[in-house]
């Protein structure tokens, strides 16, 4: 994992980088959020650059926040030898990456992941790109970063729902790739996570399945368990004025509809889902559905990046800790997904 450093000291760790590359100007994308909390960790660390502003939240990745990340740069008249710096989560990253790789035809850039979900999941694998009215990252490209900086200190300036919302791309990680994990995860759950440990396992496996597949043709696949529904989920309740859904609590209601669907296509045993759902249930609680809303999830899961025409296609378990992927579902199956999630309880 050469463009991964696990870090225990910013500033060997920045001094190091800029030590072994030059660059004309450098420019760093922050929001409200990182500004306040993470920004001043590590300001004085890095070359003078230009500081662009953004609002937090998914409901601002879009064309138009580009725009304005793209005239930044352009009015800092940054060139094709520039640098731009990433300091934030899956937003910050995604959409930044998308920018630089974007402006003048591409510039380098570095990750700073500053919320769990994006040290073990968003910043690592070259998935760059934006949402498109209601559809997540709906336009975009594969760029890998120069380099990406994870440091636990970071995670202290989360409140425990966005770290919650991180842990259930740990929880992912260990089912479709290591039984092993899943089952420690299992035995520690999330209040007693070891970051230090956790992280570069679940990078690990990332980067591993990454490495076979970086533009998803296949395996790659895999790492969207949970995604099909879960993403439209999310979708549906993004504008939401209440009970919007982060990234990780859609997931997670993914990862049990999408696991129930596991038993009958690809022969999960039942045991299995009732562990799996059990242990979700009890880390991020019971949200059920009504099912006035089932068609609007549906319509969404239509628009999912790994459908072949209008079929949709997920990607599925064997088994606790291997995974499938390209298996056909389809609205009834959706439907009686999300209405096995509804009749659990927490």
């Amino acid at each position: 994992m050469d463009k991964v450093e696990f870090s225990q000291d910013l500033k060997a760790s920045i001094d190091n980088f800029f030590e072994n590359n030059t660059y004309s100007k450098i420019s760093l994308l922050v929001d409200e959020n990182t500004e306040e909390h993470c920004y001043p960790l590590v300001k004085d660390l890095l070359p003078a650059h230009r500081l662009i502003r953004i609002q937090s939240g998914e409901e601002n990745k879009t064309l138009q926040t580009c725009a304005h990340i793209w005239q930044e740069m352009t009015d800092y008249a940054m060139d094709r030898k520039s640098l731009h710096i990433n300091l934030g989560g899956g937003v910050i990253g995604d959409m930044g990456g998308f920018c630089a790789s974007t402006y003048k035809r591409g510039i380098e850039f570095i990750n700073f992941p500053t919320t769990l979900l994006s040290q073990v999941d968003a910043s690592v694998g070259g998935k760059l790109g934006i949402d498109f009215g209601v559809y997540k990252n709906h336009i975009g490209v594969f760029q890998e970063p120069k380099l990406v900086i994870i440091n636990p200190v970071f995670l202290k300036t989360l409140d425990q729902r966005e770290l919650r919302s991180g842990f259930a791309e740990v929880i992912k990680h260990g089912l479709i790739a290591d039984q092993q994990h899943w089952l420690n995860i299992k035995q520690h759950n999330f209040d007693n996570l070891e970051y230090e440990k956790v992280i570069p396992h679940s990078v690990g496996i990332k980067y591993n399945v990454v490495e076979e597949d970086p533009t998803e043709k296949g395996l790659r696949k895999i790492l969207n368990f949970g995604h099909t529904i879960g993403h439209a989920i999310e979708s549906h309740y993004l504008h939401a004025p209440e009970g919007r859904k982060l990234h990780g609590e859609a997931i997670a209601i993914g990862m049990i509809t999408e696991a129930f669907l596991s038993v009958e296509k690809c022969g999960l045993a039942s045991e299995d889902l009732n562990t799996i759902s059990s242990f979700i249930l009890s880390q991020y609680g019971h949200h059920p559905i009504p099912e006035s809303e089932f068609e609007a999830i549906i319509l969404h899961t239509l628009q999912d990046k790994k459908n072949k025409g209008n079929v949709v296609l997920a990607s599925l378990l064997k088994k606790s800790g291997e995974c499938t992927f390209d298996i056909p579902i389809n609205g009834e199956d959706i439907r009686n997904a999300i209405n096995y999630y509804n009749s659990l309880e927490a």
